[in-house]
């Protein structure tokens, strides 16, 4: 007996009149004598509606063609994601070390499915039914704890990580932009990095306005893109189509859109699935995600894929799954929009997930043991080769000596360092308010120091006003970039995903593109307070001081940019950022004798920039005083600059030691940094 002869459905469904079509629909299975193979005889499944060859590709593709890499077939076979389980609980944790394994949820199970150019395809399914989860798959962009097995081909041919990075877009979810960029500029700096090496640059700038026109951006080309909750900018729908035009600039023939419709309302995301099937249309292969789009966005749809429990439900056009589902039982009512129904009849609801989840089952089944099912996953699973092979033609091999980054190095540093710039000097308030506090303290820092003499107690005021020039530049210039890079930090994974640019490029262009601020800030704060204390009088020293000050200033920087980089928000770098700073300041020579630091903390030590720099300081300031004013009278009274160094435990012949420290630490935390950052990309692949 087959599924068609059957006296009872699989699924029975309460009809809805087109009174209350918005009503929410409720579906149960009902039982049924035997096992699925009595339903399902041969292990196929008889439909009364007809089905295209699923071998049949869209008319004008050509496997044999040279130009084929222009129009790509996608396909994934037995596509399995496993998600490892985390556990807070010590044991639990020691339990699984000791057994070499960790428990693994079983997300997608046996995806099979293929995408044709010319065609929009559209993922649906319940919240947790996999969709996102499986694009991640399919372009290899899992997150971490997140395995995945399967055979992606393109063409027939079997693809690995990064081989179709420079022929493929992915239009995620959230809009991530460097919002005080225009959209003009961000264009050109996305055409400067992804496009082709070869292409002149009057040719770049001809494809970003044409760009700009084919997405109705013309209007506000020159607009900033826009911070939320500092700077006003583009409107939702524009930062949406802003995103597509990213992505198509390079016009990549396979595109995948996580929820490009997400918080837009009716009329922008009919726009931005206008825009989907527009490009589909010029023969491109779009894959995107929907979570429950309306009747008028459904009916753009080419092919549907639903997903239900990390298992394929359905595939194929919508009349075809509104003819699946009735042969189950389950007919779609009329005047009801069918993405509401299909979504409705996979969910899994409060109350009954046990007869939810067995008519899913039911479901998923029927189709794989249908003759589409069949012939999809015989289609998926026609490997041909690899893919490199046939690359190698289009110079994108491994093996051609090309590297896999569109721009060279010197091109992606110039247009980085471009970006990074433009970046700084389009917020200009924070430039001012960070020079406004430097003129500030070091008024008041004047101020209280105010015309110090060579005396008992001008030592002591002289010395620590010394220290407060460190204190200050550490936590003005620690707070000042301890956000750059963790800020920034969703941006960059993005962009070095797609191949845009390195990750040493990155690292260097930000440094270097705040590099003159924090040169000037030592200079414009030693300006003003060197001869308002009335530090010792001479060119040469005042200048030596600002050289460590600034020396200073640019340790405490990488010391910044080295926690941001460990940090994976701005609150966890704020919160870390002071209690890390502590000790180096305690170890400084002020508050403690460096003779008398412990032996257990001494390496410690050697890593304070505020013991370097006070120490030079120290030396610049009294290396050259031979006699010092006693006020008072039986008070042991230091005679020269000589004794206080001595004091202190400094030596003038380490005055130049304590300089090649300070450049020491410079290096060493950037490139500690820099090993903090690239780590992150590791990690995150």
């Amino acid at each position: 007996m087959t599924a068609t002869e059957e006296t009872e459905p699989l699924i029975s469904t309460t009809p809805v009149s087109s009174a209350n079509k918005n009503q929410r629909v409720t579906y149960h299975t009902i039982s049924f004598e035997g096992n699925e193979r009595d339903v399902l005889p041969g292990g196929s499944f008889e439909s009364s509606f007809d089905l295209r060859p699923i071998s049949n590709a869209p008319t004008g593709v050509n496997f044999n063609d040279e130009n084929f890499s222009n129009k790509i077939t996608y396909t994934w076979s037995d596509v399995n994601v496993y998600y490892s389980v985390k556990t807070d609980r010590i044991w639990d944790r020691l339990a699984f070390r000791a057994r070499k394994s960790v428990p693994q949820k079983h997300i997608l199970k046996d995806v099979c499915g293929v995408a044709y150019p010319g065609e929009l395809l559209v993922i649906m399914g319940a919240s947790g039914a996999g969709k996102t989860t499986l694009l991640n798959a399919l372009t290899f962009r899992s997150a971490r704890g997140v395995s995945s097995t399967g055979l992606m081909a393109a063409n027939g041919r079997r693809i690995s990580p990064g081989i179709l990075t420079s022929r493929m877009a992915y239009v995620q979810q959230d809009d991530l932009f460097v919002g005080t960029l225009t959209v003009t500029e961000h264009l050109m700096f996305q055409a400067a990095v992804r496009m082709d090496r070869q292409i002149p640059q009057n040719q770049r700038i001809k494809r970003v306005n044409e760009v700009i026109d084919e997405l109705a951006l013309s209007k506000c080309r020159n607009t900033v893109i826009g911070i939320p909750g500092r700077v006003k900018g583009l409107s939702g729908g524009e930062m949406k189509r802003l995103s597509f035009a990213s992505e198509v600039l390079t016009d990549p023939p396979l595109m995948f859109c996580d929820e490009p419709t997400s918080g837009l309302d009716s009329f922008m995301a009919h726009q931005v699935v206008s825009i989907l099937k527009a490009l589909a249309a010029r023969g491109k292969t779009v894959v995107a995600t929907l979570h429950q789009p309306s009747s008028e966005l459904f009916a753009l749809f080419d092919k549907i894929l639903l997903m239900a429990e990390g298992r394929v439900a359905f595939m194929g056009t919508a009349a075809q799954a509104c003819a699946f589902f009735k042969t189950l039982g389950a007919t779609c009512p009329s005047n009801y929009n069918p993405a509401d129904f299909f979504v409705q009849v996979l969910a899994v609801m409060p109350g009954c997930e046990l007869t939810c989840r067995h008519a899913i089952k039911t479901t998923c089944d029927a189709f794989r043991r249908s003759e589409r099912g069949v012939n999809i996953a015989l289609e998926a699973e026609a490997i041909h080769g690899e893919f490199e092979d046939t690359l190698k033609r289009f110079k994108y091999s491994k093996n051609s000596g090309r590297s896999l980054y569109k721009a060279s190095w010197c091109e992606q540093f110039r247009a980085v360092l471009w970006r990074s710039w433009l970046s700084i000097i389009k917020e200009p308030i924070l430039i001012k308010v960070r020079f406004l506090q430097t003129i500030m303290v070091s008024l008041l820092i004047g101020v209280i120091y105010f015309d110090q003499r060579m005396d008992q107690d001008g030592v002591m005021n002289i010395n620590g006003a010394l220290f407060l020039f460190l204190t200050n530049m550490t936590f003005q210039n620690v707070f000042a970039v301890i956000n750059v890079f963790c800020a920034e930090l969703p941006i960059f994974l993005r962009e070095h995903k797609n191949g845009m640019y390195r990750t040493d490029v990155y690292f260097i262009c930000k440094t270097l593109a705040e590099a003159p601020i924090f040169l000037a800030i030592p200079l414009i704060f030693t300006a003003i307070v060197y001869p308002m204390i009335g530090l010792y009088p001479n060119v040469k020293h005042f200048f030596v001081a600002t050289a460590i000050v600034a020396l200073v200033a640019n340790v405490s920087t990488s010391f910044g940019y080295l926690i941001s980089c460990i940090s994976n928000n701005v609150s966890m770098a704020l919160s870390v950022g002071p209690p890390i700073i502590i000790p180096f300041l305690l170890f400084g020579g002020f508050f403690l004798n460096t003779a008398s630091v412990p032996s257990y903390f001494v390496w410690f030590s050697y890593l304070s920039w505020f013991r370097y720099g006070n120490a030079a300081l120290l030396i610049n300031q009294w290396s050259e005083v031979d006699s010092i004013a006693c006020t008072r009278s039986n008070v042991t009274c230091p005679k020269s600059g000589h004794t206080i160094l001595q004091t202190f435990n400094f030596k003038e012949e380490d005055f130049w030691m304590d300089i090649l420290c300070l450049f020491a630490l410079i290096v060493v935390f950037r490139f500690l940094a820099f090993l903090a950052l690239l780590s992150k990309t590791c990690r995150s692949k």
